[in-house]
């Protein structure tokens, strides 16, 4: 026999049995539950009010928006699969007095960190579940901690070069204008590589930041996909390779443009530095399903198997000295990697010894 489930007028607090002594003119029942839903509504911190069988009668747009679905009507574990948290509402409700804070985390679709504040409605009314999002406020923490471990060991290449140049010039080369000359070219190049490292080590903090945060515009990969061609043409040319784009003509995702265009471009990039023997770079829209495709398939030496379970990894390369030749930091494929989860997408790669590689972005496809 299905339980009978109290309205949100008989749940609410504000929703009693009218006092005999009550003040004349008082607003009636009704109109005090629709106020107090609508503050509920209004708070900017996700909300919900669970009623004493732990279903969920009202949620606000900052709830729906963290749950990725519309709790309302359901019951809370249907959305919040936490014991710690179900738990706690269902013996604040039980008590009908007091509340609790509970902290808990979330690994899929991302890792995010919350706080769960349940506080009772009264005796038989339920509880109220406010979220407090603490991600940011971590990712903040492991972004400072990450930048040091990681520019202290990376930078240290490149200023101990730097140091050895100065040394030279200032001392056995003092008066050698061709050998300066020489070793400030190293120089500058040395400092370039500081720049493009810090560059990207900044932009992967920023993703790393805001990645359990979905982007909620509008991006067409086919015309992302032309800007990056456009843009990487002068490469493309000084390397002799041509650079193509076939399939869909529009291809709309729920996305950020700008962070989209820098995974095209690392992709397309990485293609022309490792793989232009092949000649050829094709960049393929497809749509299957619901989901967006692009993929960037060049025809060079190909990555042997051991290497791709890792390829991603902050500062994994392949060939060290090369990628350090190349221009690379390490860190191009990790920033795609996050963007990708960002966008709740997935990244895959497949290579042949030989044949060439092919990278593929999968994002869901804007409704």
């Amino acid at each position: 026999m299905p339980l009978s489930r109290p309205s949100l007028k008989t749940m609410w607090p504000f929703s009693r049995t009218p006092d005999p002594q009550e003040t004349p003119g008082a607003p009636p029942e009704e109109t005090r539950a629709a106020d107090a839903a609508d503050v509920v509504r209004a708070l900017s911190e996700p909300a919900l009010v669970v009623d004493d069988q732990g279903v969920v009668r009202l949620a606000n747009a900052a709830a729906t928006d963290v749950l990725e679905a519309d709790p309302a009507e359901l019951h809370l574990s249907a959305t919040i699969r936490v014991p710690a948290v179900l738990e706690a509402v269902a013996a604040v409700a039980a008590a009908g007095e007091g509340s609790v804070s509970v902290d808990y985390e979330l690994r899929v679709p991302m890792l995010c960190s919350f706080r769960a504040h349940v506080a009772s409605l009264g005796p038989g009314r339920g509880a109220l579940v406010v979220l407090r999002d603490l991600t940011r406020e971590q990712q903040i923490e492991r972004m400072r901690a990450d930048f040091v471990a990681n520019a202290s060991h990376e930078l240290r290449t490149p200023l101990a070069a730097l140091s050895g140049f100065l040394d030279t010039i200032m001392g056995a080369a003092r008066h050698d204008e061709k050998a300066q000359t020489r070793f400030l070219g190293l120089m500058r190049s040395q400092a370039d590589r500081m720049r493009r490292l810090i560059d990207d080590l900044l932009s992967l903090s920023r993703i790393e930041m805001n990645e359990h945060v979905r982007p909620s515009g509008e991006v067409d990969l086919a015309q992302v996909a032309a800007h990056v061609r456009d843009v990487l043409s002068g490469m493309a040319r000084e390397l002799d390779c041509e650079v193509t784009i076939s399939g869909e003509s529009t291809l709309a995702v729920t996305g950020s443009r700008d962070e989209l265009v820098q995974v095209a471009q690392n992709l397309v990039e990485n293609a022309l530095k490792y793989g232009s023997s092949g000649k050829r770079i094709e960049i393929t829209l497809r749509r299957t399903g619901e989901v967006a495709e692009l993929s960037v398939r060049d025809h060079g030496p190909g990555i042997a198997p051991e290497h791709l379970p890792r390829l991603t990894e902050r500062f994994y390369r392949v060939n060290v000295q090369d990628s350090r030749a190349r221009g690379g930091t390490g860190l191009g494929l990790a920033i795609v990697k996050h963007i990708v989860n960002r966008h709740r997408g997935k990244l895959s790669i497949v290579s042949t010894l030989g044949q060439g590689s092919e990278f593929s972005v999968r994002i869901p496809i804007k409704p």
